[in-house]
């Protein structure tokens, strides 16, 4: 993945391929997992893999029903959600979920501002959340990575991080991240292409190997 393939510009409809793209290669996976699977911890602190997708399912259909009141994706209101369906099947969890991938991409795109669009990097990279728990390969990376990187571009410059130069080992050319900052040069990120996913969504980095010169790891956050 080269800098220049990465957008200067949102792409109102990028949410929505890296949606409909990542729906298409999770829900086969969940819907063959075991049951007993689903109660296992994940990388989201006291949430279980059943609980962090029953967040998933109910942040996309606020957004396809249009109930965005002020603070609904707060920690407050997400658990909130998730306590909300404590008692669901989980069939039901699952299915809430795939129809949420499928429908909130258009309406992600119609906001103009696109306040919305990290709503989507967000669910790709609880789904990694999940594959890590079942044990499954590919997590933070795999075949949605190709739209995931354009859309942390975009994101991690709209959530005013500095910028990043990113060598990734696994991928050709480089990415950029990001704002330039006058007077500070940008940050070097040398490792493999699911570590800067880690690093900017905030997940352990635990087992990885990575050099970051010119900011932190704090500073970089895109969740906070």
């Amino acid at each position: 993945m080269c800098t220049d393939c990465l957008p200067a510009e949102r792409d109102p409809w990028l949410p929505d391929r890296l949606l409909r793209t990542e729906r298409d290669l999770l829900m086969p996976l969940l819907r063959r997992t075991p049951e007993e699977a689903y109660e296992l911890r994940t990388a989201c602190p006291g949430w279980t893999a059943r609980q962090v997708l029953a967040h998933c399912g109910a942040a996309l259909v606020r957004i396809v029903e249009g109930r965005l009141e002020e603070g609904v994706f707060l920690p407050e209101a997400n658990a909130c959600d998730v306590a909300e369906r404590e008692d669901w099947p989980l069939g039901r969890i699952l299915d809430e979920l795939e129809r949420g991938m499928t429908e909130a991409g258009p309406v992600i795109a119609g906001h103009e501002d696109g306040r919305l669009d990290a709503v989507a990097l967000g669910e790709w990279v609880h789904a990694g959340d999940v594959r890590e728990a079942f044990g499954e390969p590919g997590a933070y990376c795999g075949d949605s990575l190709a739209l995931a990187l354009p859309l942390l571009a975009v994101t991690s410059r709209r959530r005013e991080t500095p910028r990043l130069v990113g060598r990734l080992a696994d991928h050709a050319g480089e990415v950029a991240l990001g704002n330039e900052i006058e007077g500070r040069p940008p940050a070097v990120f040398h490792g493999d292409a699911a570590t800067l996913i880690r690093i900017y969504a905030g997940r352990p980095l635990v087992r990885t190997r990575y050099a970051l010169t010119g900011a932190t790891e704090q500073e970089l956050l895109i969740y906070r």
